[in-house]
């Protein structure tokens, strides 16, 4: 019988009870693989269903292998593979960009699927390790030891973009220097464009025999801003993402009922969409929820959404209610027309001035830059609290975008709903703490959705590259009726966009549709939520329990579901 000491010392480096038991829950697989110890690789047969785009000739051009070789043609499976007869195969797995809980399930799939005649290599901190080469082989133990365990920190991640002619030529030295056979990229949208023109330009010539390298993208990103119709339905780390801030949502909500005296404006992740938020509404029925798409469609002006909030606030306030929740998402002052106007031009006068801009002292700056903008934006930045203007003028991210999870939004909402309130009647009490939840939900241990939705995906990449496929992205369709592995053509998803005074391609990103189930059904019991206490408190994420099965309520709704409850296998 070991000591209580030797028992704790045991659950170091990653041996928790929780880690240890949950690496041995049974993972549900679509039927086409067979089991889950032992899955078989599937093959892939042409659909009827060609993808396109405004941009698909310009695409055509820029792209013709992986077009001839795909014709845009989505894939499904078709029974058990010939390729498992496929051996040698040499296959490099990366993460890239910021990190969703499933990821370390994808890695196992792939190396389940490849089984013991090809080989699996993890490529150490993302892109960046590709173009360096950092890569080492997985084995079976590795994946046993991380299979159902949130996180990235297996392989690492970062945000490199491989665009440039230097960088390509290293990824070719890298593939080389492995005899590579194929990549799979396990990222966003960025990522999986990112993806279409590795694969354009792996296609041939890479290997000595003229071959090329294979490339397969897998869809993550726990904004859920990937999204492909019926095809995609949500991206991986979404679900786990959202359950987690719904149970602290769900938490604060229970506390704001039982003290009786504070509203809580909590911000979510969600620079581009505001899928986040409108999950986290669903799971808890808060008094307010912000939509940036709504704002967005209906150019609703700053003041305007204040004099909502502060409406809610008061008229709750009437009936004895001083207090409440409001969600809104960390991109929500982008979606303001005005305010996009505004840093649009800031942005435009930052880089036209850098030089004089970097050399003025703080103070100055604010000034500065008011002068070199319009009549209507100088005032507008000059209304705004000193720590929101600080925030604009910030060094923009290695992309050049604004970075706006460190922009305090939910305290700019707070300080002018506060202004508002006693104007509408100053004797309403108004008390509020503000919060931001973002990295609290990208590493959690991955729900039992997206642990099985992952692994499926891991299983559907490894099979595509058996099947001799390049170009596409996994995917797993019928979520809820035993779940079907399809292969989306890349390079149909992709749009031309003017980004820094030059045409590049995309993947567009998915937002929140007014016309969606999700937003109709939110915009249909909002009003009443705000009236009354209707919340909910979802608990925590189940891997045992009558929740463990949930879908994500969007997901669920907009796929046209019967029930909550997700159906693999």
């Amino acid at each position: 019988m070991s000591t209580l000491v030797e028992q704790l010392v045991n659950t170091e480096a990653h041996r928790s009870i929780f880690e240890t038991a949950v690496r041995r829950n049974p993972l549900p697989v679509c039927a086409a693989f067979g089991s889950s110890d032992q899955p078989q690789p599937v093959g892939f047969s042409d659909t009827s269903r060609v993808l396109s785009t405004k941009d698909s000739e310009g695409v055509r051009a820029q792209f013709p292998q992986t077009v001839a070789a795909s014709q845009n043609v989505v894939l499904t499976s078709a029974g058990a593979s010939s390729s498992t007869r496929v051996q040698g195969k040499r296959v490099a797995v990366l993460f890239s960009g910021g990190p969703a809980a499933g990821g370390h399930n994808v890695v196992c799939g792939l190396k389940r699927v490849l089984g013991t005649g090809n080989t699996l290599f993890g490529v150490k901190a993302g892109p960046k390790g590709l173009l360096k080469g950092s890569l080492f082989e997985i084995t079976d133990a590795d994946a046993d030891f991380i299979i159902n365990t949130g996180g990235f920190d297996f392989l690492g991640s970062d945000r490199t973009k491989i665009k440039s002619a230097e960088q390509f030529a290293q990824v070719r030295e890298t593939c080389i220097k492995h005899n590579l056979d194929a990549i799979v990229v396990v990222g966003g949208d960025d990522s999986n464009t990112n993806a279409a023109v590795l694969a354009e330009s792996l296609f041939t010539g890479v290997k000595a025999d003229g071959s090329g390298v294979q490339v397969i993208g897998v869809p993550k990103t726990i904004d859920g801003d990937l999204q492909v119709g019926d095809l995609l339905a949500i991206s991986f780390g979404f679900d786990t993402a959202t359950r987690i801030y719904s149970e602290m949502v769900g938490n604060i909500l229970q506390d704001t009922s039982s003290s009786l005296k504070y509203w809580h404006f909590v911000k979510l992740m969600g620079r581009s969409a505001s899928h986040v938020a409108l999950e986290v509404a669903l799971q808890t029925k808060p008094a307010i929820a912000l939509i940036s798409e709504e704002i967005a469609v209906n150019r609703e002006s700053l003041a305007s959404i204040i004099d909502r909030v502060a409406k809610v606030i008061v008229e709750r306030s009437h009936k004895g209610m001083n207090y409440g929740v409001l969600l809104a998402p960390e991109g929500l002052i982008e979606f303001i027309p005005e305010m996009n106007a505004m840093i649009a031009e800031l942005n435009d006068a930052l880089a036209h001035h850098t030089a004089e801009f970097a050399a003025l002292a703080d103070e100055a700056k604010p000034a500065f830059v008011g002068s070199k903008l319009s009549a209507d934006n100088a005032a507008l930045l000059a209304s705004l609290p000193h720590y929101i203007v600080n925030m604009l003028l910030a060094d923009r991210d290695s992309h050049g975008n604004l970075q706006v999870s460190l922009i305090p939004t939910e305290q700019l909402l707070i300080d002018m709903a506060k202004k508002r309130v006693k104007e509408l009647d100053p004797n309403v009490p108004f008390a509020a703490h503000n919060h931001f939840l973002g990295y609290e939900g990208r590493c959690g241990a991955p729900t039992l959705f997206d642990a099985a939705y992952t692994y499926n995906l891991g299983l559907t990449a490894g099979s595509l590259i058996l099947d001799g496929r390049t170009g596409y992205m996994a995917t797993v369709t019928g979520l809820t009726s035993g779940g079907t592995p399809q292969a989306i053509p890349l390079a149909g998803l992709l749009n031309i966009e003017r980004r820094h005074g030059k045409d590049e391609f995309v993947i567009e990103k998915a937002l929140v549709r007014m016309d969606s189930p999700a937003m109709r059904f939110f915009a249909s019991r909002r009003d009443e939520w705000a009236a009354s206490d209707l919340f909910s408190s979802p608990g925590p994420r189940q891997f045992w329990g009558p929740t463990t099965h949930q879908l994500p309520i969007s997901v669920a709704l907009n796929s046209g579901a019967d029930s909550l409850m997700f159906n693999i296998g």
